[in-house]
């Protein structure tokens, strides 16, 4: 075992004691492979589930294994090239009975910090699904919450931009400006403290992923 392989696994179980006292089951798994077993595990057999635009889900090859299934009511926005249907799969999201999402940037004591552009991803995370399921990789973790709202301003968000190609100052030098672009990706701001009624569920993963 590395000694990166070694810090991930200490500092993942303080942090699933710290999970637990926000009312969030919470898990950890050491590789990718792992990861996907524990997820779709998590998920019953006739379960409607879709997820947002998480690079961390997509890399991890969680929505072939969950379709591979063949139990399942998938809803991918991957799969459909019409706005108007991917806007249907948005709405569809706060009725189904999973949602799978990762995150911008998590502190060690358990809060999970998201910023979104359009707000789809965290009204889903925040309220509707009966069961949200995080998937977060280990180089997310920050010490405090305030580094985890820094993370996900300077690390997140200008390599999204870059991603969807959007002209926003932080696309142009890799820096935040604490903008008022009109094509800002970080309009919402969203803070997991606690989960009411157990609804959240979240599987550390000890590799890299995501950004």
């Amino acid at each position: 075992m590395t000694p990166k392989e070694q810090r991930n696994g200490r500092l993942a179980v303080r942090m699933i004691k710290n999970l637990k006292r926000r009312n969030m089951e919470a898990f950890y798994c050491p590789t990718a492979e792992e990861a996907v077993k524990k997820v779709s595990e998590l998920i019953a057999d006739g379960s409607s589930v879709t997820w947002g635009g998480s690079m961390t889900i997509r890399d991890m090859g969680i929505p072939k294994a969950l379709k591979e299934r063949g139990t399942l009511e998938v809803l991918d926005r991957d799969e459909v090239t019409d706005r108007e249907e991917v806007v249907k799969i948005y709405e569809k999201a706060f009725t189904a009975d999973v949602y799978l999402s990762s995150a911008n940037a998590i502190s060690e004591d358990g809060v999970i910090v998201n910023i979104d552009g359009n707000g789809n991803r965290v009204a889903a995370i925040t309220w509707g699904p009966k069961k949200v399921i995080f998937i977060i990789g280990m180089n997310k973790v920050a010490q405090t919450v305030e580094a985890a709202l820094a993370r996900a301003r300077s690390t997140a968000a200008p390599i999204n931009s870059a991603r969807f190609d959007i002209k926003t100052p932080c696309q142009t030098d890799g820096v935040c400006h604490n903008c008022n672009s009109p094509e800002s990706i970080c309009n919402y701001v969203h803070f997991l403290r606690n989960s009411p009624r157990g609804k959240h569920v979240v599987v550390l993963v000890g590799e890299d992923f995501g950004y």
